[in-house]
Parts: C-alpha cells; structure tokens; sequence
C-alpha cells in the first residue's frame, strides 16, 4: 500500500478556501474547549468559593 503522503509536493500551497475551512474548525474546537473549562470547571469553583466564603484566607496583621 502506497503511502498518500508521500504523492505531496512541498512546494504546492493549499487551495484558500480549504485552509479557511481548517482554521475556522480548529477555531470552533478551542471555543467549545474553553466553554466546556469555563462551565465545568472554572463555574463550579467559584460556586464553591463563593459559599464557603471566599478562596483566600485573609493575612493576619502585625502589632
């Protein structure tokens, strides 16, 4: 079996409109990435944060 990626040439550019289509869906990827971080992981936190009363103890002052 022939290895397709041999057949191509290193000096021909890819055709616009597919490398538009390539970006456009790694930048949907990336977005539904940080929509998933931001609501199962960063939404849960700041719950937990805000009632238990914060997420950082205050530093004690010197006399």
């Amino acid at each position: 079996m022939d290895n397709p990626f041999k057949k191509i040439l290193h000096s021909e550019e890819l055709p616009e409109v597919l490398r538009k289509k390539v970006l456009d869906d790694v930048a949907m990827i990336k977005l539904t990435i940080d929509m998933a971080d931001l609501f199962v992981v960063k939404y849960p936190n700041t719950l937990g944060d805000l009632f238990m009363g914060g997420g950082t103890p205050e530093t004690e002052k010197e006399d």
